[in-house]
């Protein structure tokens, strides 16, 4: 058509040209009912055409000339929509549609607006238009005309149609009722399915969107159709969460939200795993920085998380706790790094928290995917929001700060006590009663007061148990807004008022918890002041009506607290009508202060009153008899609110500046004497032991208090020494005090021997008549500690009774006679038989024996009659081990007594050796008896145990220093042993690579034999040969500043006596003790050495009474002769000072 051809070419104002436009408009809509799709098509065009210039510029009048002929051109071009199957047709149809449904025209195609300066064509047009609106209204035309389009293999045309319907339905003022004709003609269903079809390809998504997002504003009709296309959703939706800003994605997310809130049971596991998987993603990429999101796409995606989490799908399967695992987190990292641009969204974060964890408790709490996501918000709380909160509580709004409390609140009133309690003391370790009622002052309005004080009951609920919080619950309406307040209402009189009383309450509880965590609400001096008018004013409803044992036990904490600063700060004047009060209601009422919770400055206080050791002594009584098994915990808060358990107590007692040790021994003193039940003396004695076990300083501060006393009277009980429950128990508490006390803290030496003299009796009696029990073998160690002792001079006569008793002498003779009678068989005889454990420990009291006597007894023994059988006499009768015997026993005996009896045959020699140079006596034994000593000496030189070879080298040492001239002609004439040592020892030293500081160690004992021979008036010939200066020089090029030890340094001073070593082997030692003394000097080693008080020694088992016994005894054996404790530095200078006197010689 040339009109179409004509309009088509685009220049301005081509309307003016058209004289009559009324008649051609009137033409092109009768053109519209011709039968031919090709006419059809290029009126539409020419239509389209006329529509965009008249959008442009209306009639000189103003007037729109195709608004007067909309009802039957809007009729006539959708049923040309309806038929034609021309996607050209349609997509003029559907381009002249659009244009038309923009200018409002559907709105108005029944009213009939006409104004035209031609009234005669406008008559003409409404008579010949009333017979074509005959039919379907233009809601179902239009419905019925897009369906093909929508089906339309053109994509252009399907977006064109698709956009048509979105500005159809946005130009309806009644848009949910047009959306539902349109649903009720199944649209949805054809938009879902281009939906399906469309590949996420953005142009066909986009519109597909928009006009789903419009049609659910039919909510009800919607539903039904979003619940069948749902599935084609969440493939999109991974499109456009990859798209940043993508013009549909918030369109998107609130179909998914409405198809998952609306539609129950639509979503599958599947689908909502995915969905979890997407939204996670969508949060980590814009924390990151790489996506954008609109605040309202936020707020939907938070929505959809929360819809998941609550959906029927979800329950049964953690595959969404997995998913969404860290949603919550970045979420609220978003909103706190955002919060100056976007505030309100924190609230939606805080929803997502709050619901994530709900989700993970009602669900199977035990599941480590359900756990992990707990745990991940309860930090995402502990660690980002609540310092957030506390930092930035000047600069947000009441409404957030609400937000917030609700949902920190919300995580105290799940049912996880563990993790309850654990974030209540993050909490509070926070001052969050400091910041709170700094809250409270910035929004002082009455829903911020309730929800605070709320969140103290839930606290106190948490940390307190019993529901105790409700005592806050009750006062809330009541309650001040302000700390100072608080207690000015404390001070207060309540008799017969119970809303004041129940405030008073509330404060009391509430400065009981924040005091753990040092939160301090009012000056200490202010807070002491109310405290002591309550208990004055309030007197006589304490001590004589039905008050709470909670609160008496909160107020004994906050009083003692507060004295307790007073004491350590600075003196405040304090009420001594209160305290008397106090410790009166303390003696009255029922109160426990080991299960309450109590500031360890509180409990030390409280501890120091002397007034009130009947109380406590009643407490600890209580403690005992409800955990005879000594494992009960003592819940005791410190400055860092640590929970601890006996410890506590048991560091009050250590530290002597209370009556702790004063009460514990008391309360058994009183136990014993007023012969009361055998259960409660064996339960005060497990805690005592249990004291000592784990302040092992707590031994000192019984005995100075006379706890020896107290267990002499146990003992001498004609009921209670019977029970052989109570002596076992006793016997443990007695070696863990002896283990560990000093020995100037022992006084009392008449009631330690009497306890010995029970214990010899309960020994000898028991061995008699059942053999060698496990409780024998712990008295044997009793009475090795109390022997250990009196080397310094206490405990003597305790001592002497256990050193001159007949028939102790007479069992141990027995069982050495035993043991040294099996021979070689003797070996298997271990430490886990009883034949092995009780020569052990017989030969451990032996060592004692040895070492008490020479303090107890000095000079009275004639040690060389333990040498050998036939020489020395006997002054007085001792326990006592011949040393043919010991040499036996370590030759033949297991690992264990091999160590023993090599200590005990050193102290031996080490006896001999004073006795011989203090008198000169001369050796007296048999010609052929030391050289069958120093043979079973020299080979056990080698042996595995460390230990047993260096005591065995020692005792070689010592004989080769007796200085006896057979021996040394035996020595350089016979003795292929000691040439053996010391070539193995110096092929050892010389290989290179071998020396490392643990094989130098290993190579000690060797050294030791070494230095002996060099010390001998006259060398071995064949040590020149071994020690060539090759040799030396091998070794030499083998030390360094590492693994240089003390012993060798000796060697070298000894070869540089005995003119060995030349200036090369000098200078090269002189910069290897160079760099020694630099390596020392900037670094000091930590010593290894065990401090065996410290160690732990309350045990019924034997074997661990036996390792202490041995580590005692390697930390205190005699280190006479040439084997003193020197240091590295100290050796070398002594080599410094050989190599100077040499020089000036």
């Amino acid at each position: 058509m040339s009109e179409g051809i004509l309009l088509d070419y685009r220049k301005n104002y081509q309307h003016l040209y058209i004289k009559d436009k009324y008649a051609l408009v009137s033409n092109l809509v009768t053109g519209l009912q011709l039968p031919s799709e090709a006419i059809q098509g290029e009126v539409l065009f020419v239509l389209y055409k006329i529509s965009l210039l008249r959008h442009e510029k209306k009639d000189d009048d103003g007037i729109d000339v195709l608004s007067a002929y909309c009802p039957k051109l809007l009729h006539l071009s959708l049923k040309v929509l309806m038929k034609t199957e021309s996607d050209d047709v349609r997509l003029n149809c559907v381009a002249l549609l659009s244009v038309l449904a923009q200018r409002g025209m559907f709105v108005n195609a029944c009213t009939n607006g006409i104004s035209s300066k031609d009234p005669f064509e406008a008559d003409k047009f409404m008579q010949t238009t009333m017979h074509v609106l005959d039919g379907p209204s233009l809601n179902l035309l239009f419905a019925e005309a897009i369906k093909a389009p929508l089906l339309s293999s053109d994509t252009q045309v399907q977006i064109g149609t698709l956009d048509l319907i979105f500005l159809y339905l946005s130009w309806e003022s009644d848009a949910r009722k047009q959306s539902q004709i349109l649903i009720e003609e199944n649209i949805a269903d054809y938009v879902f399915e281009n939906l399906r079809l469309s590949g996420c390809k953005d142009p066909v998504v986009s519109s597909c969107l928009q006009v789903l997002d419009i049609l659910s504003v039919a909510e009800q009709a919607f539903r039904q159709r979003l619940a069948i296309g749902f599935t084609s959703l969440v493939p999109v939706l991974r499109h456009v969460a990859e798209v940043p800003f993508h013009p549909v994605q918030l369109q998107t997310l609130k179909l998914i939200w409405n198809g998952i809130s609306n539609c129950p049971g639509i979503v599958s596991t599947t689908h909502i795993d995915e969905i979890g998987v997407i939204l996670t993603g969508m949060l980590k990429k814009h924390l990151d920085g790489l996506i954008g999101m609109l605040p309202e796409t936020f707020t939907i995606a938070c929505s959809v998380l929360v819809a998941l989490m609550r959906s029927a799908s979800s329950r049964g399967t953690s595959r969404l706790a997995v998913s969404v695992q860290d949603a919550p987190r970045n979420a609220l990292l978003i909103c706190l790094s955002l919060y100056g641009n976007h505030p309100n969204q924190l609230l939606h974060s805080l929803y997502l928290l709050n619901e994530a964890y709900a989700y993970s408790h009602e669900a199977d709490p035990t599941n480590s995917s359900y756990l992990e996501l707990r745990n991940c918000i309860l930090d995402a709380y502990k660690t980002n929001l609540l310092p957030w909160f506390l930092t930035s509580i000047n600069d947000i709004e009441e409404d957030i700060a609400l937000g917030v409390l609700e949902s920190l609140h919300s995580v105290l009133l799940q049912d996880s006590e563990i993790q309850s309690k654990d974030f209540a003391n993050v909490l509070v370790s926070s001052a969050w009663f400091s910041y709170s009622f700094k809250c409270l002052g910035l929004f002082p309005t009455e829903k911020m007061k309730r929800r605070i004080y709320l969140m103290f009951s839930s606290i106190v609920d948490v940390l307190l148990g019993n529901d105790c919080g409700q005592l806050i619950r009750d006062a809330v309406t009541n309650l001040p807004t302000e700390p100072v307040a608080m207690l000015v209402v404390l001070g207060q009189k309540s008799i017969n008022n119970v809303d004041m009383c129940l405030c008073q309450y509330a404060v009391l509880l509430i400065l009981h918890i924040s005091s753990f965590y040092d939160d301090r609400l009012a000056d200490d001096k202010i807070v002491l002041a109310s405290l002591e008018q309550y208990i004055i004013l309030n007197s006589s409803k304490l001590l004589y009506e039905a008050a709470e044992q909670v609160i008496v036990e909160v107020l004994v904490n906050l009083y003692g607290l507060y004295r307790g600063l007073a004491k350590m700060s600075y003196q405040i004047p304090y009420s001594h009508e209160a305290e008397k009060i106090l410790f009166h209601l303390m003696a009255e009422k029922e109160w426990d202060i080991f299960h309450m919770r109590i500031h360890l400055t509180s409990l030390k206080w409280l501890f120091q009153q002397e007034t009130i050791c009947k109380s406590l002594s009643n407490q600890v009584l209580k403690l005992c008899r409800c955990n005879s098994s000594f494992r009960h915990h003592l819940v005791v808060h410190s400055h860092i609110n640590q929970n601890i358990d006996v410890h506590a107590i048991a560091e009050l007692v250590a530290s002597g500046d209370n009556f702790g040790a004063k009460i514990l021994v008391c309360l058994l003193g009183e136990l014993v004497e007023e012969g009361r039940e055998e259960h409660d003396i064996i339960s005060v004695l497990n805690v005592v032991a249990t004291i000592v076990d784990t302040f092992p300083a707590t031994s000192d501060q019984l005995c100075l208090h006379g706890i020896g006393g107290v267990i002499q009277n146990l003992y001498y009980h004609p009921r209670l020494s019977s029970s052989s429950e109570t002596i076992i128990v006793v016997c443990k508490l007695i070696f863990g005090l002896l283990g560990t006390v000093q020995s100037r803290s022992l006084s009392g030496d008449e009631t330690w021997h009497a306890v010995t003299v029970k214990l010899m009796d309960y020994l000898i009696h028991t061995v008699a008549t059942d053999g060698w029990t496990q409780e024998c073998l712990i008295v044997l160690g009793i009475l090795s500690l109390i022997l250990q002792h009196s080397t310094s001079q206490v405990l003597v006569e305790a001592s002497k009774t256990i050193l001159l008793s007949d028939p102790l002498v007479s069992v141990i003779n027995n069982t050495i006679y035993e043991a040294c009678s099996k021979g070689p068989a003797l070996a298997d005889g271990n430490e886990g038989t009883k034949t092995g454990e009780c020569l052990i420990f017989v030969l451990l009291l032996y060592y004692y024996s040895l070492r008490s006597v020479h303090a107890i007894f000095p000079g009275t023994l004639d040690w060389q009659s333990l040498l050998d059988n036939d020489s020395g006499k006997r002054l007085i009768t001792v326990i006592r081990i011949h040393c043919h015997d010991l040499c036996r026993l370590m030759h033949f005996g297991p690992p264990m007594v091999k160590l023993i009896t090599s200590f005990c045959l050193l102290e031996l020699f080490s006896r001999i050796t004073d006795q011989k140079s203090r008198k000169s006596d001369h050796l007296k034994c048999r010609e052929r008896y030391l050289p069958s000593l120093m043979a079973i000496f020299e080979g056990l030189v080698f042996c595995s145990d460390i230990r047993v070879a260096m005591n065995c080298a020692l005792c070689l040492s010592v004989i080769l220093c007796w200085g006896m001239q057979d021996m040394e002609t035996r020595v350089i004439r016979q003795n292929n042993w000691c040439k053996l040592i010391v070539e193995e020892l110096v092929m050892s030293l010389a290989t290179p690579c071998l020396t490392s500081k643990s094989f130098m160690v290993h190579h000690k004992p060797a050294v030791h034999v070494a230095v002996s021979l060099l010390k001998l008036h006259k060398v071995p010939q064949w040590m020149t040969c071994v020690l060539d200066d090759d040799c030396i020089s091998g070794i030499i090029q083998n030390l360094s500043s590492d693994n240089v030890t003390c012993e060798m340094v000796l060697l070298f001073r000894e070869l540089l006596n005995r003119g060995y070593l030349n200036s090369e082997h000098i200078a090269g030692l002189n910069q290897v003790f160079q760099g020694c003394r630099k390596c020392m000097y900037n670094y000091q080693d930590a010593s290894t050495e065990d401090d065996i008080s410290k160690v732990a020694v309350i045990s019924h088992d034997p074997g661990k009474v036996c390792e202490f016994l041995i580590n005692l005894m390697s930390s205190q054996h005699s280190r006479g002769f040439e084997v003193r404790n020197k240091g590295l530095l100290e050796e070398i200078e002594l080599f410094c000072k050989s190599l100077t006197e040499k020089d000036g010689g």
